[in-house]
């Protein structure tokens, strides 16, 4: 009895320590100003800010090779801001910019051999909260009011057009091979839809029972991160479904390569707790964040980073 006793005990203290302190970030890496959205392709990590501009990182050696900007815009009481970029992202030498524009309205830009080319502008009057390429004639754009939008770039003009919810839009992910896109949104539901002609494939309901913030899709599997304090995997080659559930909202999350490991906020002091998606096993927690968490991104399944509103982008190792 005494050394069950004894066994509990360790137990019990190795959980403590496991969550009273977190891993702390190998490397840290300094953007211009607050970062929104982040991608990483070919060695090189993507940074959208609220400052205009987009910061290009080395990823070895931390340092800025170099930095997109964007216009600046005029406010409602006439003064000159800087462009929130509210996503980025990059296929082939191309690199697709959603940025904030006058009046509410967004722009779209392609930047390429080092010029920036309007491909929607204020005079389209779209409230687009997120832009990512399905290949390298199309984007999809995710608005405000839940309408999910094919644009073809070359021709300027909507291939579909399709409205997921009634509710207001909040996220977007697109599968690896861009066939298909989740949308989440303040329902707590997700609507799969085909990108090649908006129709809808599926829809899941029942595990987020509010405002989902994000979402990624990963090898058939989906994260979310809920407003009502879950974090839900969603196993689309079994049908399988579960939540971890958390003290504080869920900002962010983020799937491995594989959809093997799964990162999520899990408190209020802006940690990342990773766990295994198949067996549900707490990994590791990891901290250091100094502010409400915008993105959780892995390289591969070892290593990972996480971005808050802040300038600073955390690197870590599982391993």
């Amino acid at each position: 009895m005494k050394i069950l006793t004894k066994i509990v005990l360790s137990l019990l203290i190795t959980s403590s320590l496991f969550s009273a302190t977190p891993q702390k970030p190998i490397k840290q890496y300094k953007a211009d100003g607050a970062i929104i959205d982040l991608v990483i392709k070919n060695g090189k990590l993507y940074a959208s800010t609220k400052v205009s501009i987009v910061d290009i990182f080395d990823i070895k050696t931390k340092k800025i090779i170099k930095q997109i900007k964007v216009p600046n815009i005029t406010d409602f009481m006439g003064d000159v801001i800087t462009a929130k970029i509210y996503s980025v992202d990059v296929l082939g030498d191309e690199i697709l910019i959603l940025s904030q524009a006058e009046h509410g309205y967004r722009s779209v830009y392609i930047y390429k051999n080092d010029k920036l080319i309007p491909v929607i502008t204020i005079e389209d009057k779209l409230y687009i909260a997120k832009a990512k390429f399905i290949d390298k004639n199309n984007i999809v754009l995710g608005l405000l009011s839940n309408d999910i939008i094919s644009y073809n770039i070359k021709t300027k003009k909507q291939n579909w057009t399709i409205q997921a919810s009634g509710s207001k839009f909040s996220n977007l992910a697109l599968n690896e091979k861009k066939t298909e896109v989740v949308i989440c949104d303040e329902s707590g539901d997700l609507h799969i839809l085909n990108t090649k002609n908006g129709k809808l494939l599926k829809t899941l309901t029942g595990e987020n029972l509010d405002n989902v913030f994000q979402v990624d899709y990963k090898n058939g599997i989906i994260a979310t991160a809920g407003q009502d304090r879950r974090a839900v995997i969603y196993n689309l080659k079994d049908g399988s479904a579960y939540y971890k559930t958390t003290n504080f909202l869920i900002y962010s999350v983020g799937l491995s390569p594989s959809g093997k490991l799964a990162g999520y906020a899990s408190d209020e002091n802006n940690n990342v707790t990773v766990f295994n998606t198949s067996t549900k096993t707490d990994i590791g927690v990891f901290g250091d964040n100094k502010m409400t968490l915008t993105n959780i991104i892995f390289i591969n399944e070892n290593e990972f980073f996480v971005a808050s509103d802040d300038k600073v982008i955390n690197y870590y190792k599982i391993k």
